[in-house]
């Protein structure tokens, strides 16, 4: 089992329920999938571009790739229905506490300049946003074999029923949120 699973289980479970006041463990948020997705703009001029980004996006969370497709034309960006403009994937069970793990612990920290990351961006739902500028703060990228430095959108989709929740249970699984001075 993986370390930030059992983490979630012995040491924030516990927690959660305690401070949210529950009685069963089945109403105790937790991280139901994580989607991962680049898009890809340059696509549209360079064909190689959409293999790069599913080469990376492979290689980042160890599972399929998705290539995504525009779903309507628009002429101001030069755009036509069903052209690749992406790639995206979700991240369920091991393999999700797997890439959250690396995420938090090993990719972050990576990041230049790092002193954070903002604890205001979610949906109101409960699910959290987080964009980040480069590929290569993963370890797994070799910086030699990328074409192009791309930024991905990474969502955690939880079951909390507000924000406050959310934001308390990956505080607790080690998510660095911003001290707001």
């Amino acid at each position: 089992m993986n370390i930030m699973k059992e983490k979630y289980q012995n040491e924030v479970l516990p927690v959660l329920m305690k401070e949210l006041g529950f009685t069963n463990i089945h109403q105790v948020p937790r991280i139901s999938k994580i989607s991962v997705n680049i898009g890809v703009g340059e696509a549209l001029d360079n064909a190689k571009a959409i293999d790069a980004a599913v080469g990376d996006l492979e290689t980042v969370t160890g599972q399929h790739v998705v290539v995504t497709k525009a779903t309507k034309s628009i002429a101001a960006f030069k755009l036509r229905e069903g052209r690749a403009i992406g790639a995206m994937t979700t991240l369920r069970g091991e393999k999700m506490w797997a890439f959250f793990d690396r995420l938090v612990n090993v990719a972050l920290p990576r990041v230049r300049d790092f002193r954070g990351i903002s604890p205001d961006a979610f949906d109101g739902r409960g699910n959290y946003t987080l964009g980040l500028r480069e590929q290569l703060i993963f370890p797994e990228i070799e910086f030699d074999k990328i074409d192009k430095i791309r930024g991905l959108e990474i969502t955690i989709v939880t079951t909390a029923q507000n924000d406050d929740q959310a934001r308390l249970m990956l505080g607790l699984l080690g998510m660095p949120f911003r001290k707001d001075e």
